[in-house]
């Protein structure tokens, strides 16, 4: 049998890589992939290819490397990373890129990793979050909900993909409990007692596949996908387990977190106080019970720091 081919962006980074692995891990899936990288000889290309993957040499800044990357195969998977450059006009710039290839190559399924664009909720300039860059709330939300629109200009079959915030963050991205002057252990999350949707990364891969093997009845639908929804207070209850000590939930407010001043720290602090603000409706848009259908191996918080807690930052 002939497998269908994924072409999937990012394919060594979170979301990308998570997909890959999904797909590879299924001795019977109809898939083949296709993981596009700008290093294809780095050590994680190489453990793709061990899987099985293809591994492709393509760049998102490059559109003839993105229009040879999907030209042949029967979806993809889009996805941007912020975070590598601060750019919102970059992300626009490749999401039209990979939105107008996958159109030439005339793909059957596109997954479209996204999230709200703020603005429709909040009017930048209105007092109630700092403006950043000029026009946007929290840019690396707001470029990416903007960037939809070259999906469905493009006419190609596309699922918007609305993810949650990774667990991961606590691993990686500094989030993890810290030691105060007193000796004790805080978490930080400044959303007060609103719910904050989360995910592990591995289930952004498994819940992506789930929708790629539904096929023609996900097209054109706007997923959202979380494990758990869960308060500052509630993650830091379930942290206790896995450092062996008390932790407390350290309620900043957003105007305290923007001000830590690492990389991003103002529109981290604009996220969570639109999370915060929109707590209804950024839930409501990410069912357990639907990221539970599309993948029923979906781990709670619990279980994943239960799986991670070996790799959690110890201080």
């Amino acid at each position: 049998m002939t497998k269908k081919v994924i072409t999937i962006f990012g394919a060594t980074g979170a979301q990308g890589g998570a997909l890959a692995r999904a797909i590879l891990s299924d001795p019977a899936s109809e898939f083949a992939v296709r993981a596009i990288t700008r290093k294809p000889q780095s050590d994680a290309a190489h453990a793709l290819s061990k899987l099985g993957a293809d591994v492709v040499a393509g760049d998102l800044d490059d559109a003839a490397s993105v229009g040879r990357a999907m030209a042949g195969g029967y979806g993809a998977f889009c996805v941007t990373n912020f975070w590598e450059h601060f750019s919102p006009d970059k992300e626009l710039a490749q999401a039209k890129t990979m939105a107008q290839a996958a159109a030439a190559a005339k793909l059957q399924h596109v997954v479209w990793s996204t999230l709200e664009d703020s603005r429709k909720f909040v009017v930048p300039g209105s007092g109630e979050m700092p403006v950043l860059m000029g026009k946007y709330n929290v840019p690396h939300f707001d470029a990416k909900g903007e960037a939809n629109q070259f999906f469905v200009a493009s006419g190609v079959p596309t699922t918007m993909l609305y993810t949650s915030f990774y667990w991961e963050n606590l691993i990686y991205f500094g989030m993890a409990p810290t030691r105060g002057p007193d000796g004790k252990l805080s978490f930080a999350l400044p959303m007060a007692d609103k719910k904050l949707p989360g995910i592990a990364v591995q289930d952004i891969g498994k819940c992506t596949y789930g929708i790629f093997k539904r096929g023609t009845v996900m097209l054109g639908k706007s997923v959202g996908i979380a494990g758990e929804h869960l308060t500052g207070t509630q993650m830091a209850q379930q942290l206790i387990a896995a450092y062996g000590e008390p932790v407390t939930h350290n309620a900043l407010t957003p105007a305290q977190y923007r001000a830590l001043g690492f990389p991003g720290a103002d529109d981290l602090g604009n996220m969570f106080e639109f999370n915060r603000d929109f707590e209804d409706a950024f839930c409501a848009k990410r069912s357990l019970s639907e990221s539970r259908a599309l993948n029923p191996e979906l781990l709670t918080f619990g279980a994943w720091l239960a799986a991670n807690k070996s790799q959690l930052p110890k201080q």
